[in-house]
């Protein structure tokens, strides 16, 4: 069988697996077995592979701590969810549905706002400032918060999202100017950009650092809002925690019911209106699914 060790998938393309691992990077394919047990290898995964010669096969993949069906990653400790004010302009919704999914899954979401030296999205960085999230303005241009970017990615697997044409990629060669990414223009009668990311990679910004840079919102598992019970939901918005509990009836929804605590705050300007507002609209989105459908 030849010889066994461990490393982490850092691409994935076409059935081939490149690995990473103290002997360099070794391309790959997936042992038969692991169709057999439905087991499809993700980049970011930790591997069991064997060497015969210059020939490598993944033998085994050990076990995740969290994995997305889209973008198709596992083992991420980050999600940095870039946004923008101008060129395109980012809805909060598409940021706190995103923030839902990865937060669900036990993933720390970091707010990156982007393109600050076209416009400093005062507003958009208060939301989400006041509603508990890591906050990072930075500009691909003048270089701004690249440097706070680099130390809250350091010594974790992060992925990178959000909407096409927003400076995902352009702030990853800031990040590592090596790399040379492919950039796209940004339609100024659409607001919106081509999207220049077709696959997932890990790039390694430094010991134990990587990045993944994924090909958008709409790639990230945002229409399947399966991941996530009802009665789930509102643990997925950090910003209603101090209010849960308080509410009159023990199964509050938090969206009819009187003397609901939530409620009241949104009322009272401790949660933020578009925050509960999207909570209302990903409550109807989960509502849609049933338990042993997610099974």
């Amino acid at each position: 069988m030849g010889d066994r060790f461990q490393g982490r998938i850092i691409r994935s393309i076409s059935g081939f697996y490149d690995v990473a691992t103290p002997r360099g990077t070794v391309t790959c394919k997936a042992r038969g077995i692991l169709r057999k047990e439905r087991v499809t290898p993700l980049t970011g995964d930790l591997a069991e592979i064997s060497l015969e010669g210059n020939k490598g096969m993944v033998e085994a993949i050990l076990p995740r701590k969290n994995c997305f069906i889209r973008p198709a990653v596992a083992n991420v400790d980050a999600l940095v969810v870039f946004a923008s004010n101008v060129n395109p302009v980012t809805e909060p919704f598409l940021i706190d549905r995103v923030a839902a999914i990865a937060l669900s899954q036990g993933v720390e979401v970091i707010l990156c706002i982007n393109k600050g030296d076209l416009d400093p999205a005062e507003a958009l960085a208060g939301i989400y400032t006041r509603a508990g999230f890591p906050v990072i303005r930075t500009s691909a241009v003048t270089g701004e918060g690249v440097e706070a970017l680099r130390e809250s990615l350091r010594g974790r697997i992060t992925a990178f999202t959000g909407n096409s044409g927003v400076g995902k990629s352009s702030i990853l060669n800031r990040l590592c100017p090596y790399l040379a990414l492919p950039t796209g223009e940004v339609s100024e009668k659409l607001g919106r950009g081509r999207h220049t990311t077709r696959h997932v990679e890990l790039y390694q910004l430094g010991e134990n650092t990587y990045v993944a840079d994924t090909p958008g919102f709409s790639s990230f598992d945002t229409d399947r809002m399966e991941w996530i019970l009802t009665e789930n939901l509102p643990l997925a918005f950090p910003d209603f925690d101090p209010f849960l509990g308080r509410c009159q009836f023990r199964d509050c929804t938090h969206r009819k019911e009187p003397c609901c605590a939530v409620r009241e705050a949104v009322a009272a300007g401790k949660i933020e209106k578009t925050r509960y507002e999207s909570y209302l609209r990903l409550y109807e989105q989960a509502s849609s699914h049933k338990e042993w459908e997610m099974k």
